[in-house]
């Protein structure tokens, strides 16, 4: 069985710098990648085997095309994928330092611009796992009223609810408190919530994990998943929890870890007759699952090129 899975939001391109050490002001030679984080989550749920839809706008240009072609070509359904005659694709380029820190220039084009008229809301009748996964639609602007109401259209047809906050911090500086208030709305109504443990601090304000947790699951939040780096999950669903181990690896790259493990999760989700009566067994036995696909992931560099497939997780 294979349930389709709909993740929306943003499909971008990253252009990555290839000078060591160097700030964006001084870098010259650049790599083109797909990227935007729902776009990933389809991508990794595609390459596992499973039935991903990607919903979201590019610009009607060179830039658009590569980004369709590369999710087709993973086998991502592409049909909810809009281009814009007047807003180019769009744009982030990014210049890794050696002490951690990134330079970070975001060009925001076509993205941005998605309306909850483009968007037949009849899609929920039948697709009814649905992931909000976007760094960029919790931003003011059509696509932040569309991400809104979508949510609404899908949680008034019965869906299961992913959501994943993708706290940017280039793109919130001075206004991180906006981006709490908007994304404890989701975290209201979402089946499953996916955090990183400094996610988890900005959205509670509570440094004690257990406490933090408590307080997500009060806001509405059902089962949550708290992504710990090679100390793997903290778990938490139905008034049980755990810490889930990942597997020892030697990471090279973590981008796009996160979001490896959210489509990992949802392609078991997807494997599943019903969702209503996981036990908490089989929800470890599904964040496992995922904790390997995301560390596979910091094995090789690029988010995309590095996702698994099931046979070499199952080898495992």
């Amino acid at each position: 069985m294979n349930r389709p899975i709909l993740c929306i939001g943003e499909l971008l391109i990253d252009f990555f710098s290839a000078d060591r050490n160097a700030d964006l002001m001084d870098s010259h030679t650049f790599t083109k990648k797909c990227g935007g984080a729902p776009a990933n989550v389809c991508a990794a749920i595609a390459k596992l085997g499973g039935e991903a839809h990607f919903c979201g706008k590019v610009g009607n240009d060179s830039f658009g095309e590569f980004l369709q072609n590369t999710l087709e070509q993973l086998n991502v359904n592409t049909r909810l994928l809009l281009k814009d005659d007047t807003s180019p694709t769009t744009l982030a380029f990014v210049s890794l330092q050696e002490d951690g820190q990134r330079d970070f220039i975001f060009n925001r084009g076509a993205d941005a611009f998605l309306s909850i008229d483009e968007v037949p809301l009849h899609i929920f009748d039948t697709t009814k796992l649905v992931h909000f996964g976007s760094a960029t639609a919790l931003l003011p602007g059509p696509l932040q009223q569309a991400y809104i109401k979508l949510l609404e259209a899908a949680k008034d047809n019965d869906c299961f609810i992913s959501f994943d906050p993708n706290f940017r911090s280039d793109l919130w500086k001075g206004h991180e408190a906006d981006f709490v208030k908007s994304a404890r709305k989701f975290i209201g109504k979402c089946d499953f919530l996916k955090v990183s443990d400094e996610e988890l601090v900005l959205l509670t304000n509570e440094p004690d994990m257990e406490k933090a947790v408590s307080a997500l699951h009060y806001l509405g939040a059902k089962c949550i998943a708290v992504t710990l780096g090679k100390q793997g999950t903290f778990f938490s669903c139905n008034g049980e929890s755990a810490i889930i181990p990942s597997i020892p690896i030697h990471a090279v790259d973590t981008t796009g870890a996160g979001d490896a493990f959210v489509g990992a999760l949802l392609f078991q989700l997807g494997k599943l007759k019903t969702l209503d009566s996981l036990s908490f067994k089989e929800w470890q036995d599904i964040v496992y699952f995922s904790n390997k696909v995301a560390a596979k992931v910091c094995e090789k560099i690029g988010a995309i090129e590095a996702l698994p497939t099931l046979e070499e997780i199952q080898s495992i």
